[in-house]
């Protein structure tokens, strides 16, 4: 009998020892996919905030060793296969396909065009002007004014804005949505069972979740700052595969950006100013600036401005017609009668062309981020409202049948 005793439990120990150890297993699970989930978050939102960033530093050392490559009197297509020779992983991926194609003898303008993936456009576009104009060094300043490093303060708006995308709106959104669903439609009807009258602003939010108004309006919102969050990850490339042959809507959109638009300034002042400087007929130079920029409104500017050189005006008033507000003109008129070239007398214009943008650009993040934290707000304490008025007119109701 004793046996019979100790062989239950023994057995029932087993039993019990196993039962525990798969409900620890399964709690070991549960929080290892749960940590998994978290470090994830955390590396997506790291990849997505350095990626602008390492595409200006893949370019920035693409730049260093053209410039070291110049300096050396070395060809730029040999620094490029002794580089990918080497095998270092700094310069990417993209890289060696560009060597690729240099090796196959391509010069670099005609490699650019093959890897479009590899420096943003416009770096691209003035590279390859600078080759069309025989000197590749005189160019690279220009490129280097693209690169300028945004502040800091332009970064954390636009980190902030990440942040609001990635985790708080659809939060907000999912929360507005199940409200609007499960818990309206429940107040509505203990409403309808009582027959008691409701207030203006219940009957307002009853109305739009009817229409789902609310949750079109968050959804709608979420939407447009996913949009500008993936076109500023994804950089001026991803923007391309929306630009339409014969209606550059991507284009025109960023022409009419007061920040892009004076970047674009920037770019074709910088450009033209080095060119130049360097001899190049006035015609080519408003050519090729034209072009490094990688805008289709500007290349239509610049067509322009040449036809007024074409009729005999002068190059400071044919730029008239690529800048309306006329300090282009203002700024090239000076920096003719300057000594030092072009570029050295635009530089303070360029420099301030570069502060403006940037304090244009963190005020838009920040009051678009701003504006849906207050606006997620407001609807969240409208609803509020709306219920704490059932709850009132029910406790009325309630004491009127005392």
């Amino acid at each position: 009998m004793l046996a019979g005793i100790s062989d239950f439990s023994y057995s029932d120990f087993c039993c019990s020892l196993v039962d525990t150890l798969l409900r620890l297993g399964l709690i070991a699970l549960l929080l290892t996919i749960w940590l998994t989930g978290i470090f994830g978050s955390l590396c997506l939102v790291h990849f997505l905030f350095s990626l602008p960033m390492r595409r200006t530093e893949r370019a920035r050392l693409f730049l260093d060793l053209v410039e070291d490559a110049l300096k050396r009197g070395q060809p730029v297509e040999e620094m490029i296969l002794s580089v990918a020779q080497s095998r270092d992983r700094t310069v990417g991926v993209r890289f060696h396909l560009l060597a690729a194609h240099v090796e196959n003898g391509l010069r670099l303008g005609e490699a650019l065009k093959e890897t479009p993936r590899f420096l943003p456009p416009q770096i691209s576009a003035i590279l390859q002007a600078g080759e069309k104009s025989g000197d590749l060094k005189k160019v690279l300043p220009a490129c280097r004014e693209i690169l300028r490093e945004r502040p800091a303060g332009v970064r954390s708006a636009f980190h902030y804005m990440l942040l609001i995308v990635l985790f708080f709106s659809p939060a907000s959104a999912g929360i507005v949505t199940l409200i609007s669903i499960f818990i309206i439609p429940r107040f509505k009807d203990v409403a309808a069972g009582m027959g008691i009258s409701l207030w203006p602003l219940t009957r307002f939010v009853f109305a739009l979740t009817d229409s789902f108004g609310l949750i079109d309006i968050q959804i709608l919102l979420y939407l447009m700052l996913l949009a500008a969050t993936i076109a500023y990850v994804g950089g001026p490339r991803l923007s391309r595969f929306f630009q339409f042959h014969g209606f550059p809507i991507v284009d025109w959109i960023a022409w009419r950006l007061p920040w892009k638009q004076k970047r674009l300034k920037r770019t074709f002042s910088a450009m033209l100013a080095v060119l130049l400087d360097g001899g190049a007929a006035e015609v080519e130079a408003v050519f090729l600036a034209g072009d490094s920029t990688a805008n289709e409104i500007c290349r239509h500017r610049a067509q322009r401005v040449i036809l007024e050189l074409q009729r005999g005006v002068k190059l400071d008033e044919a730029v008239r017609v690529f800048d309306d507000s006329g300090e282009f003109h203002w700024r090239l008129t000076n920096a003719i009668h300057a000594r030092g070239g072009f570029l050295s007398a635009l530089r303070g214009w360029h420099e301030a062309l570069d502060a403006k943008a940037f304090q244009q650009e963190e005020a838009t993040a920040h009051t678009v981020t701003s504006g849906l934290v207050i606006l997620n707000g407001a609807l969240v304490a409208l609803i509020a409202m709306a219920m704490f008025g059932i709850l009132v007119a029910l406790l009325n109701a309630t004491l009127a049948n005392m």
